[in-house]
């Protein structure tokens, strides 16, 4: 089930991933958020590093923080020529009003920058448990209108989801997604091990569902709140229920509690499931 895995790193995770880098599979799909605290530079950085280590950077790009028309063309012909990267994820962004004339994906894919720069695959993000700011209706319209701007522009789609700690959401929303048409990959995401209440944190702050009897099933109490957890449980479910009629399906893992803490998690895990 963790064939194929990819990662997630922010431009401060140099030193870790330098640390992890000899754990993890060679060619590994690496992606690297654009948080508001952390320069281009940073950022182009971290991806050459990833290049360098001998894996795919896929950086992160965030319309509503990027502040004009060259600053995209800087980030994406910088990061193409210094760090080899063919993918990149697109994302609107939290703000609620654009520093720049960028309000969302589709406004970024509109420049034809992408494509005219080599870049040969865009990532999108796929909601299986909803968007506090969207309608399920709304996300999947934005869904569909994204995948058939990529498709016209000649690049590759991407799906990557928000995390979760319960497989039902995720085999629904996937079966929906192909229902409707789109047999783009998927990388699902998948919270790396970590202090449960690091955990709680990122499910608090990014709107995952995270009900009693929710954690119960990844293998959280809440009554132990200083204990750790890790996706043993959720991975399982998702081997045992994925079948060829859910298409292209790989894991996307959050590593909340460090690169190497979760490389090891995969490794150990792909050891005890040849």
């Amino acid at each position: 089930m963790t064939d194929g895995y990819s990662l997630e790193m922010t431009a401060k995770d140099r030193p870790a991933l330098a640390e992890a880098a000899s754990l993890i599979a060679p060619e590994t799909p690496i992606a690297i958020t654009f948080l508001p605290g952390e320069s281009m530079d940073a950022r182009i950085a971290a991806a050459a590093d990833v290049r360098a280590f001998g894996f795919e950077p896929m950086p992160h790009l965030s319309a509503r923080r990027i502040g004009s028309h060259e600053e995209l063309e800087q980030i994406v012909r910088r990061t193409v020529a210094e760090a080899d990267a063919h993918r990149m994820f697109l994302v609107a962004g939290d703000p609620p009003v654009p520093v720049g004339p960028f309000a969302d994906t589709m406004a970024l894919l509109e420049t034809g920058l992408f494509e005219q720069s080599g870049v040969t695959a865009i990532g999108i993000a796929g909601h299986p448990e909803g968007h506090p700011a969207m309608s399920e209706a709304q996300c999947w319209d934005a869904l569909d209108r994204k995948h058939a701007e990529i498709t016209r522009r000649g690049m590759a789609t991407l799906i990557v989801t928000q995390f979760g700690f319960d497989a039902d959401p995720f085999i629904a929303w996937l079966e929906t997604l192909r229902a409707r048409g789109i047999d783009s990959p998927v990388r699902i995401g998948v919270p790396g091990p970590a202090g449960i209440k690091t955990l709680m944190r990122f499910a608090a702050r990014c709107g995952v569902g995270a009900s009693t009897a929710v954690l119960a099933k990844y293998g959280i109490s809440i009554s132990k709140l200083l204990g750790t957890a890790g996706p043993d449980a959720l991975v399982d479910r998702l081997a045992a229920r994925l079948t060829p009629a859910h298409g292209p399906v790989r894991l996307h893992f959050y590593p909340f509690g460090g690169l190497t803490r979760t490389v090891e998690w995969i490794n150990d895990y792909e050891a005890h499931h040849p």
